[in-house]
């Protein structure tokens, strides 16, 4: 057997003196940004750096590329204390922010309750993340960061406590829950050809496409007992106009078929395809489902992208 290397922790400070003006410019350079993409099931997009909030200034704001919702960061290279759970209260306030994220070195155990508390307290479309930064090496390696997660919300929960006393419903959440948590470990045993995001008892899934102007949407629809793949653009008449002119290259190169919805009423518009046999009662074929479902995302981004 060879050598084996020791594994050894080293202090975070050595790397980054400063949160605001080390850390956070290491953090917002993209290819760490996507580390913490995997960590909060997230893709985070136009990442700003000391944004005001009043007399404060929250460390980074960026965006969700796939829901447009805001994320807020707020970094602590130290143990965490009553000041900063106050400062990541205000900042989401204050730019509306519907995902908070506090990266320290230290979590204290009354701080770890707090956002437990918040998670299980707050409504559904509020997600608070408690996470430690910490920095390893191998004999004489270079220093490996790492995001250690110590709370995260529990959708799970918070659904659950919205749905008690529906039974249906509730086990109708419990099914998209487990469906979701299987296809995230598809993607990642396909290598995650796209990032994967947090499993919740929502019954729809999104995948950025690389613009704000599109999405790709995997949504759950039991009662028909299908799965709908559909790639939504919010608010573009021109943009769904100008894929409709490619309408027989697009589904040659795919390889299937959509249903083109502009949908003149609304400000979206919606491409579509269907996958039958989902069955919440019957999860004999999810394999075959989540692999076929996988392999379609996987093409739709790749040709939708040559014409956006």
């Amino acid at each position: 057997m060879g050598r084996i290397g020791k594994l050894t922790e080293i202090n975070i400070r050595e790397l980054w003196q400063h949160e605001q003006y080390d850390f956070s410019e290491w953090l917002a350079k993209e290819s760490n940004i996507e580390y913490l993409n995997e960590i909060l099931g997230l893709t985070l997009v136009d990442v700003e750096k000391e944004v005001y909030v009043g007399p404060y200034r929250c460390d980074l704001l960026a965006k969700d590329e796939t829901s447009n919702i805001k994320v807020i960061i707020e970094n602590q290279l130290e143990a965490t204390n009553h000041e900063h759970l106050g400062k990541i209260i205000t900042y989401a306030s204050g730019l509306d922010a519907k995902v908070i994220v506090w990266i320290v070195k230290e979590s204290k155990e009354y701080h770890r309750a707090a956002i437990e508390w918040l998670n299980n307290n707050t409504n559904d479309s509020i997600s608070f993340f408690l996470i430690e930064i910490h920095a390893y090496k191998i004999g004489n390696s270079e220093p490996a960061p790492k995001f250690e997660v110590v709370e995260k919300p529990n959708n799970f929960v918070k659904r659950s406590k919205q749905e008690s006393g529906n039974n249906e419903l509730s086990r109708r959440a419990s099914e998209r829950l487990i469906f979701w948590e299987q296809f995230n470990q598809t993607v990642i045993e396909k290598g995650k050809p796209f990032n994967i995001r947090k499993a919740t008892t929502n019954n729809w899934y999104n995948i950025a496409i690389g613009t704000s102007e599109a999405f790709i949407a995997v949504n759950l629809i039991n009662w028909k007992n299908r799965i709908l793949l559909e790639l939504y653009i919010p608010n573009n008449k021109d943009l769904f106009d100008s894929l409709l002119e490619h309408k027989t290259e697009i589904e040659t190169e795919v390889g299937f078929s959509f249903i083109w919805d502009r949908l003149d009423t609304k400000k979206a518009s919606s491409i579509k395809h269907r996958i039958e046999g989902l069955d919440f009662d019957d999860h004999s074929n999810y394999t075959e489902l989540m692999n076929e479902t996988i392999e379609k995302v996987v093409k739709m981004r790749e040709v939708f992208k040559k014409y956006l």
